[in-house]
């Protein structure tokens, strides 16, 4: 009996046959590798690397003059408020003399960017980068610099 079972008629069942949707045609090989569209990074170099090196230097140094000139004010300002609650005068003074050191630091902060953009060009390119990284740590010594002096100055006000 048991063996009855097994010879039902085939048309009660799927067929085992290979279907054409599971037969496989033609290669497999990896697909072309796509290659990226890396667009070229643009700076301004007018007069040569050496010269435009220089002139953001120059740039980020008398910003630097300018936020020490402002800073002994900011200091003075931040000392009268030291202790003082949130929204008084001298509170809000200090606020000012804040904002106008930080805009003080936003200027140098720009020659950094410039100088961010060709070193990242000579790095893409594979040129010589020594000159570029000295200007570059010098201008990111001066910003850090009034970073240190901000944070210093904010964290004794609040």
């Amino acid at each position: 009996m048991s063996l009855a079972a097994c010879a039902g008629s085939s048309a009660d069942y799927p067929s085992l046959a290979i279907r054409d949707s599971e037969r496989s045609e033609g290669t497999f090989g990896s697909p072309e590798p796509k290659r990226l569209d890396i667009p070229p990074v643009e700076v301004d170099l007018t007069g040569g690397l050496d010269a435009r090196l220089a002139s953001l230097v120059a740039d980020a140094r008398n910003a630097h003059e300018a936020f020490e000139e402002t800073r002994p004010r900011a200091e003075e300002l931040v000392a009268a408020a030291s202790g003082t609650r949130l929204g008084s005068d001298r509170w809000a003074a200090a606020q000012v003399a804040l904002a106008e050191l930080d805009s003080a630091r936003s200027r140098a902060a720009v020659p950094l960017g410039d100088l961010d953009a060709i070193y990242t060009a000579a790095r893409v390119g594979a040129d010589d980068i020594t000159a570029i990284e000295s200007a570059r740590d010098e201008v990111i010594a001066l910003v850090r610099i009034e970073d240190a002096v901000l944070a210093d100055l904010r964290g004794r006000v609040e």
